[in-house]
């Protein structure tokens, strides 16, 4: 079996070291002998998307987020496509921003997102930083570290998960203290660091959803000894959670 996994933009968006996250899902691949073949799409590349598996757009500064938002507008038939046939897609911090409607800059501009999802997000004055657990429905505790000025309001979507330490999507009092989106088979989160060697769970669903979205719904996945993983992110979760920084 192989997969192909896409990063977009990795030149300009890889302000949390996103590419950590496109080496977590390529390891855990080969792990269990399934072939993950990487490839950078960069900013004067042309989109294709009709042999992609899993999809990685990270995040960046205001510059080179209003840069990439105008660009992922002309592809955004493409990617709407691919997101609507179930495609894998992780979106981070100011990727998950662009998935949206659209987002406000410092300046209080409005800069249109790929309204793949229902969300918007304002801007404000107070930062949004520390570390974050969430619990998911499907991922059970998620752990991550946030830091951004937008504040995100999700509509019509599913998060991915209840804030239990940190801040999550927004402190406006508008929604519950929620973060992220799930829509389909994508993912779109503020927590980064990056975040999946942080939470082999979600990076195995991710890859799952994949293979199962290529070669049908009876692929499943070897077990992995994660107890290093599990271990190190146990002690993250119960930290956060007295209180520690």
């Amino acid at each position: 079996m192989e997969l192909k996994i896409a990063h977009l933009y990795p030149e300009l968006l890889n302000l949390y070291s996103d590419r950590g996250n496109v080496v977590c899902l390529q390891k855990r691949c080969e792990w269990r002998g399934i072939s993950a073949m990487v490839t950078e799409i960069q900013l004067d590349d042309e989109l294709n998307l009709s042999d992609v598996d899993i999809l990685i757009l990270g995040g960046g500064g205001d510059r080179e987020q209003r840069l990439i938002a105008e660009r992922l507008r002309e592809f955004r038939g493409e990617i709407a496509e691919y997101v609507e046939s179930n495609g894998v897609l992780l979106a981070l911090c100011g990727g998950f921003e662009l998935l949206g409607n659209f987002y406000e800059t410092a300046e209080r501009v409005e800069i249109k997102g790929l309204e793949l999802i229902d969300s918007h997000t304002l801007h404000s004055p107070n930062r949004l930083i520390g570390n974050v657990v969430i619990e998911s429905e499907e991922f059970g505790k998620i752990v991550g570290f946030e830091n951004h000025a937008g504040q995100t309001i999700i509509g019509d979507c599913a998060p991915l998960g209840n804030v239990i330490h940190g801040f999550g999507n927004n402190d406006n009092g508008t929604a519950a203290w929620v973060e992220g989106v799930i829509y389909k088979n994508v993912i779109g989160t503020y927590l980064h660091g990056p975040l999946l060697p942080k939470n082999p769970k979600l990076a195995d669903a991710l890859i799952l959803k994949a293979l199962r979205r290529k070669f049908g719904d009876d692929v499943a996945l070897a077990e992995l000894d994660d107890s290093v993983e599990i271990r190190a992110h146990n002690y993250i979760v119960e930290r956060f959670l007295r209180g520690e920084s």
